[in-house]
């Protein structure tokens, strides 16, 4: 039988390759539900060639033109963030596509976990801010987390059929994103247009801001974490440039597990909606006289010190994951925006982690409550240090 697929985020990255694979393979997947935020003219055309249950335009000021533009056709049109959330719940869902970006994927994820959905995750951020809250719903529903970041899809590969209690230690790898071994000098100008150049990945602006921040990498670790229950001090990042090994497990006999594949979402975004089976895709296959050579290297914490703020908020807990998750955002928006220096991204994460309130076992509204007065705190940083204005921070 079909799978129904609702996709959270079908205009993303990661949303439009998940079609893809979809409109490849329709003997084995349904789309039941879409959902955007503001990109309301590509909603239209997905739910046209689709034709799923229902479609979700986050932004109320674009509801009237999808609804017009979708009349025709027998789906329902709904908008608003709490209509995003609650299309989760739907009765003919069989797997939620978690495909927003950031804090906004949150809600929705918790929502399908209530609702007893299995969930394919590629938002990170949802467990970087609540992981205990997320992971404790899904053991109460019984429900199962698939990953679809590349890494956390390859180790959960790795670990099918192993015992928890074999696993020393995984590696995620990076590719060390478009400034990989450059100086700090080279990094003090960056602008907007080569941070979004990606050497290896074709992903949305926020994912590759922080690709090339290291802090996506800073997230992965945290999001490990809770898929894998590990501690910190196993889980290792690893600069791997050809992005060909995907990330490693190492187990107590010495043993280790790659898992493998040419950089291309659209092959963890499968095995997410197919598990536990596995089906033949007409994708490019890899081959090793394509990369005749693989390398590594240890990753410069010093001038990618979000990967550093990433391990110190885990080790710390709390809510203190939440505060460097609301930071980056608005860090990120403001140097796409042009109004921030690419260095002082991790600065504004740092002070942000120092100076907000520290709760130790937050509940959600915590969680809400430390996500919006970040934002808040972030932005009058912003505003004080913003581009061209000189760093409070006298290490900058």
């Amino acid at each position: 039988m079909k799978k129904h697929i609702a996709i959270a985020g079908s205009t993303g990255s990661i949303g439009k390759q998940a079609l893809e694979v979809i409109r490849n393979h329709p003997d084995l997947f349904e789309v039941e539900v879409l959902t955007a935020q503001s990109n309301s003219d590509l909603l239209i055309q997905q739910a046209i060639e689709f034709q799923p249950n229902a479609v979700v335009i986050g932004d109320l000021a674009c509801y009237q033109k999808v609804a017009e533009a979708l009349q025709p056709f027998p789906l329902k049109v709904y908008s608003g963030k709490e209509a995003i959330e609650q299309v989760m719940e739907m009765d003919t869902i069989d797997m939620v596509l978690i495909a927003l970006v950031g804090y906004s994927g949150l809600k929705p994820t918790l929502n399908a976990i209530q609702a007893g959905k299995t969930i394919a995750l590629a938002n990170k951020e949802c467990l970087v801010v609540a992981g205990d809250l997320v992971m404790e719903e899904a053991r109460k529903n019984r429900v199962r987390i698939i990953p679809v970041d590349s890494e956390h899809s390859a180790i959960f590969q790795c670990l099918v059929g192993e015992h928890p209690g074999s696993v020393e230690k995984i590696y995620l790898t990076a590719s060390g994103g478009p400034f990989r071994g450059m100086q700090r000098a080279h990094l003090v100008n960056v602008t907007r247009e080569s941070a979004l150049r990606h050497p290896n990945w074709s992903m949305g602006h926020k994912i590759t801001i922080d690709s090339a921040s290291m802090m996506n990498k800073g997230l992965e670790v945290i999001e490990a974490h809770w898929l894998f229950n590990l501690k910190p001090d196993q889980i290792d990042v690893i600069i791997h440039p050809q992005s060909v090994i995907h990330s490693l497990v190492q187990f107590v006999d010495g043993s280790i597990k790659a898992q493998m594949g040419i950089p291309d979402m659209k092959l963890p975004i499968f095995y997410a909606l197919t598990y536990p089976e596995r089906h033949r895709s007409d994708f490019p296959k890899f081959t090793f006289m394509d990369y005749p050579q693989l390398t590594f290297e240890t990753p410069d914490k010093e001038l990618f010190r979000n990967l550093v703020l990433a391990y110190i908020a885990l080790e710390k807990g709390g809510n203190v994951p939440c505060i460097l998750n609301a930071a980056n955002e608005a860090a990120v928006a403001a140097f796409l925006e042009e109004r921030l220096d690419f260095l002082k991204i991790p600065e504004i994460i740092e002070f942000c982690m120092q100076s907000i309130s520290y709760i130790p076992k937050p509940v959600y509204e915590d969680y809400v409550q430390t996500h919006r007065v970040t934002l808040i705190r972030a932005e009058e940083f912003i505003k004080q240090n913003g581009k061209g204005m000189k760093s409070i921070f006298k290490k900058a």
